[in-house]
C-alpha cells in the first residue's frame, strides 16, 4: 500500500540521514520514479524534505525535524511482540529492559494492535532450545562477554575445546554473539581470522583495557550463515550408500542430522521390492555408525565397507549379549 510506503520512507530518512533516490529504491523496492512521487507527496503534506544537488547529494529531512510516528502494521506489532525471547534476553542481563520495552511498546499502540498482540501472547510461545538438549549449559560468563561485545573490549579467556590440548588461553576481540538451538556462540577475532567459540566452553575470562575496531561492513547474520554454509561443506568428508525400508525413509526424519533425509529426498531411488538406494552425506565413520544404528533394521549400509563392517560388529555383539545362551 501506498500509505505504508510513504511511512518507510519517512522513518528511513528518519533514522539513517540523506540518502538518495537510488537508495530509496532499492530499500523499497520500486522504481526511482517512485520515490520522485512518494517525496512530492510527502512535501506536499507538510513534510519538510530537503533535495540536495549534486554527486553527495540526495534526500534528507530539515534538520531538526521528527515524526513520533511508528507506521506499524498489525502484522508488524505482532511480530514485534513474537521475536522478543524473554529466556536469552534475561541470560543476557536484559530481560528487565526488554519487559519494560514491551509494556512501553504496549501502551503506544491503538487500541486495535493492543488486541493484536495480546493475542499474539495468549497463543504464540518461542522456545529455542532442542528436545533433547537436556539442561542448559553453564554460562557463568556469558554477561561479561555480551559486555565485552558492547564496549569492543579485548578479553582473554581460558578456553575448552575438543582437541588436544584441551585447554588453551586465547586473546579475543568479540564481535558478536549467536543464539543457535539454545546454546551461545561468540564470533571473535584471534589471531588475525574469525573463529566461533561455545561461550559454555569458556573457563575463565578477564577484561582488558584495550578495545578494539569492528571492521568497516561487518555483519554478524551474514557471517553467521557463511560460517554454518562452511561448516557443512567440510564436516561432510564422504558418502555412504544406503538401502532404506519405507519405515526407515520416514524415520529419517527423526534423526539429529538432516543431511540424510534431504540426500535420500533429493536423490533415492525406489527399487522393485520396495527398498529405496540413496547416497547419503557422512561426517566419518563413527558418526554415521552412531545416526544410522537409530533406524535398527530399517536400514542396511551398502558402502563403505568400513561403515557396513562396523555395524556389522555391533550386530553381533547385540546379538551375543541379548540371545539367550544354551544350558
Amino acid at each position: 500500500m501506498r500509505a505504508d510506503r510513504l511511512i518507510s520512507l519517512l522513518l528511513l530518512l528518519q533514522n539513517r540521514g540523506r540518502m538518495t533516490a537510488l537508495q530509496l529504491a532499492e530499500e523499497l523496492e520500486v522504481s526511482v520514479r517512485t520515490v520522485y512521487r512518494d517525496v512530492e507527496a510527502l512535501g506536499a503534506a507538510g513534510v519538510p524534505i530537503v533535495a540536495e544537488p549534486g554527486h553527495a547529494g540526495g534526500y534528507r529531512l530539515i534538520d531538526g525535524y521528527r515524526t513520533r510516528l511508528t507506521g506499524l502494521t498489525a502484522d508488524e506489532a505482532q511480530a514485534a511482540f513474537l521475536a522478543a525471547l524473554p529466556g536469552p534476553a534475561a541470560e543476557l542481563g536484559l530481560g528487565a529492559a526488554v519487559a519494560a520495552a514491551r509494556l512501553k511498546l504496549r501502551a503506544a499502540l491503538p487500541d486495535a494492535l493492543r488486541e493484536h498482540v495480546d493475542l499474539i501472547q495468549e497463543r504464540f510461545l518461542l522456545d529455542a532450545p532442542g528436545w533433547y538438549g537436556g539442561p542448559a549449559e553453564e554460562t557463568s560468563h556469558l554477561s561479561a562477554v555480551a559486555a565485552a561485545v558492547w564496549e569492543r573490549r579485548v578479553v582473554a579467556v581460558r578456553y575448552r575445546r575438543w582437541k588436544a590440548p584441551t585447554e588453551v588461553d586465547r586473546r579475543l576481540e568479540p564481535y558478536g554473539l549467536v543464539l543457535k538451538a539454545g546454546r551461545w556462540y561468540l564470533v571473535a577475532a584471534c589471531e588475525g581470522s574469525l573463529r566461533t567459540y561455545r561461550v559454555d566452553q569458556i573457563l575463565a575470562l578477564d577484561p582488558l583495557e584495550e578495545t578494539f575496531t569492528r571492521p568497516p561492513g561487518f555483519d554478524l547474520a551474514a557471517h553467521w550463515q557463511a560460517h554454518l554454509a562452511d561448516f557443512d561443506s567440510r564436516r561432510h568428508t564422504a558418502e555412504a550408500v544406503l538401502r532404506l525400508t519405507p519405515a526407515g525413509v520416514a524415520r529419517l526424519r527423526s534423526l539429529p542430522d538432516a543431511a540424510f533425509a534431504t540426500a535420500v529426498a533429493a536423490t533415492g531411488t525406489l527399487a522393485p521390492d520396495g527398498w529405496t538406494v540413496a547416497g547419503v552425506p557422512i561426517e566419518s565413520v563413527d558418526h554415521a555408525h552412531d545416526e544410522l544404528l537409530r533406524l535398527g533394521a530399517d536400514v542396511e549400509v551398502l558402502s563403505p565397507p568400513a561403515l557396513r563392517a562396523r555395524l556389522a560388529e555391533t550386530a553381533r555383539t547385540l546379538a551375543e549379549r541379548y540371545l539367550p545362551t544354551a544350558d
